[in-house]
């Protein structure tokens, strides 16, 4: 339901794993180039539905949200209320990822204000430790939203680590946005072991690498995000609701 990287390593061992879909949604890509790589690597065997996970409010102050289903591009550093607008608008799934994560998630307080407007909450990120998983699953239980799981695979090998498995098909980009929109059945899986283990141990030192010298890189040398609104793809349609 939610990695960040997408190659033919990626497709193969998604496909290995027994994974009909994956969501891509890798981080300050705009919409137009995630949709294209999705369609790149979908095949027979494998559907790839292109998300966004968009950054609302300031870096220091930001809440993500997943969005599956997007038709038009909405930028990251823009109000909640203005994303959770933009995403209703063109009727697309509104996941919490990675719920009471640091300063960047959802909390009670958040869910229980937004419970109407978002369909589902990650009650397994392959990324977290137990306490914080077992915090989605609190969550999705006390405000009665459904559940999902993902790998949210930054690495390759992390990808088919935790899965989200629902009870009818999903053999297209819609099917998948009306079964989250709709609250379909649906269960969460996950590995055990070792080596499941380890590879959430990988992933989460891998947050280090990215918090550190790639933030670094990104706001001194990256210039203008491709996902910030002040970016000259958005046209200024979001100017007034810009968090900074």
């Amino acid at each position: 339901m939610h990695v960040k990287v997408l190659d033919e390593r990626v497709a193969s061992r998604a496909k290995a794993r027994g994974i009909d879909v994956l969501v891509y949604a890798p981080h300050f890509t705009r919409l137009p180039d995630i949709r294209a790589r999705a369609e790149a690597f979908t095949d027979d065997e494998l559907l790839v539905v292109p998300g966004r996970e968009v950054f609302t409010g300031t870096w220091r102050r930001r809440r993500h949200l997943l969005a599956v289903g997007l038709s038009d591009p909405v930028p990251d550093f823009i109000t909640l209320n203005a994303a959770l607008t933009a995403f209703d608008r063109q009727g697309a799934a509104v996941l919490v990822p990675h719920p009471g994560f640091l300063n960047v998630s959802f909390g009670r307080e958040d869910v229980r204000a937004h419970a109407d407007e978002i369909h589902a909450v990650e009650t397994h990120n392959g990324k977290l430790f137990p306490r914080q998983n077992r915090l989605g699953r609190e969550l999705a239980a006390e405000f009665d939203v459904p559940g999902f799981g993902s790998s949210y695979a930054h690495l390759r090998g992390s990808v088919g680590e935790v899965w989200t498995a629902f009870e009818g098909s999903v053999d297209s980009e819609a099917e998948l946005v009306a079964a989250l929109r709709t609250g379909a059945p649906r269960r969460v899986f996950h590995r055990s072991g070792v080596g499941h283990r380890l590879r959430s141990a990988a992933e989460f030192a891998h947050l280090g690498v990215e918090n550190s010298w790639g933030k670094v890189d990104r706001l001194l040398f990256s210039g203008t995000e491709p996902t910030h609104p002040d970016h000259a793809a958005y046209e200024g349609k979001f100017d007034d609701v810009r968090a900074y």
